[in-house]
């Protein structure tokens, strides 16, 4: 079985593959203080937690990171207690199948490349990827398969951090559907604000890249991900298809085109 490992900046998403089929998932902390010896700890527990799986199902790792200090751990972590198990992390050199149209490639988060490939890979060309992480990140994919550009907006979390912190009577809320726009308390005000918000954010920047990206805008197909979607998948126009596993999709096959 596959491990694919994504190492976002608030959370780590780690997903296992049977063929082309994720069949065990877990979602952790990601703590930039964690030594090697304590992520292989945490990972060993979760395997040994499973009904489906023992640790010697795993055959082979994929990885990325959007944070440094994780990533050499990570990195640490595999060559210690997984040192015959071929790992692929996503890095420069890497094979990806996306060419990178950007002024500077390096620039661009190894998880939104693989966000791009797996976008192709499932929908097809043209795309643009809206993923809801730390930050709402919107990447644009042209029809042959290229990483084009994108933009990055604070994400929800983020937003709600923020209220809370300079807002002397805001105080961190449940994230659900208000009864209505129109709010009759503060609390109700706050989930209007942030989820309909964000999801005109989400309609508008879409519309926007989809004017620019190809002539007619309906060729584009919009795939949502990233574990706050949900909030918005309802109230966005613009979203075609919610993909919660397009990063650990695209992270399988970067390690198929890099393994024999």
């Amino acid at each position: 079985m596959l491990l694919t490992i994504d190492v976002g900046n608030t959370h780590t998403v780690l997903g296992l593959f049977e063929g082309e089929e994720v069949i065990e998932h877990w979602r952790i902390n990601t703590d930039p203080r964690r030594t090697a010896d304590e992520i292989a700890v945490v990972l060993q527990g979760l395997v040994q937690q499973s009904p489906l799986l023992a640790e010697t199902d795993i055959s082979g790792i994929a990885l990325c990171s959007t944070v440094p200090s994780v990533l050499h751990e990570m990195r640490e972590m595999c060559r210690r207690y997984y040192g015959d198990v071929q790992a692929v992390i996503v890095e420069p050199g890497v094979k990806t199948g996306v060419p990178i149209r950007m002024d500077n490639p390096k620039e661009v988060g190894a998880d939104r490349i693989v966000n791009a490939l797996a976008a192709v890979h499932t929908h097809g060309g043209p795309a643009i990827v809206v993923d809801f992480g730390t930050a709402t990140t919107f990447d644009a994919v042209s029809a042959k398969g290229e990483y084009v550009g994108g933009a990055i907006a604070p994400g929800i979390e983020i937003s709600i951090d923020a209220l809370s912190l300079r807002g002397a009577q805001l105080h961190k809320i449940e994230l659900v559907r208000p009864r209505s726009v129109i709010a009759k308390n503060t609390v109700e005000a706050l989930q209007s604000g942030i989820i309909f918000g964000f999801a005109g954010q989400v309609d508008g920047i879409v519309e926007r890249m989809s004017e620019e990206l190809v002539d007619d805008p309906d060729e584009v197909t919009v795939i949502a991900t990233g574990g706050l979607a949900p909030l918005v998948l309802e109230e966005s126009r613009s979203i075609d298809v919610f993909e919660p596993w397009l990063t650990l999709i695209g992270l399988r096959l970067i390690y198929q085109r890099n393994t024999p």
